[in-house]
């Protein structure tokens, strides 16, 4: 099987980073990226992602980006175009787990179960300096990936879009900390919040000494 070569970085002032125009350079593979990691609470959330490039549409491709670089909007309108594209498969790596194993090692567990649950048998990129011990396809990490690999883009938005979702649905049950807007990041608010109220048992254990 060939391997991954490695995508030409975009110009540093490219709107978008990838170009419709050059579709059938990208390699079909499958892309794979984490959203939570630096999170105080809540789980790790990763997606793996398989589409052709050259059989995307066009709008769809160009408006693929690190989902950082997008707005809610945007993230929740693109996750849907890309499952119907592509195949798409999710996995998770609990508070249990990050505390467990630590949070590197469960992120990329969660990776290997991710790729494992498409079922197919293809090249994988994912995001990032490791790769995920165990897989048993080819794979090759990619620092920045999601502004190189349109799949691992797609991966970004997929995982993003998830995990927002139950970050607002577990802020209903735990409103003072106002995970519908923070996602269990380390803002200034959901400090104060846990310093006043203490920790719920979504919060990582392991991440303690980050709330200080």
């Amino acid at each position: 099987m060939k391997g991954i070569s490695k995508p030409k970085r975009p110009h540093i002032c490219a709107m978008r980073p990838f170009d419709a125009r050059h579709a059938a350079r990208y390699p079909v593979l499958i892309g794979c990226d984490e959203v939570g990691r630096g999170a105080l609470c809540g789980p790790v959330i990763v997606a793996a992602v398989h589409f052709d490039p050259a059989a995307l549409p066009g709008d769809l491709l160009e408006a693929l980006d690190d989902s950082k670089r997008l707005d809610a909007a945007t993230r929740e309108r693109l996750a849907p175009q890309i499952a119907a594209a592509g195949r798409v498969a999710l996995a998770g790596a609990s508070r249990d787990l990050i505390d467990r194993i630590n949070v590197r090692a469960a992120t990329l567990d969660a990776m290997r179960r991710a790729v494992g649950r498409l079922g197919l048998a293809a090249e994988v990129a994912v995001d990032g300096r490791d790769v995920p011990p165990g897989l048993p396809l080819p794979c090759r990490a990619f620092v920045g990936g999601d502004r190189l690999v349109p799949q691992i883009a797609a991966a970004s938005i997929v995982a993003k879009v998830a995990r927002d979702r139950l970050m607002r649905a577990l802020a209903r049950r735990h409103p003072a900390y106002a995970w519908e807007r923070n996602v269990g990041y380390g803002t200034a608010a959901h400090r104060a919040a846990m310093t006043a109220r203490g920790l719920t048992r979504h919060h990582r254990l392991s991440f303690k000494s980050r709330t200080a």
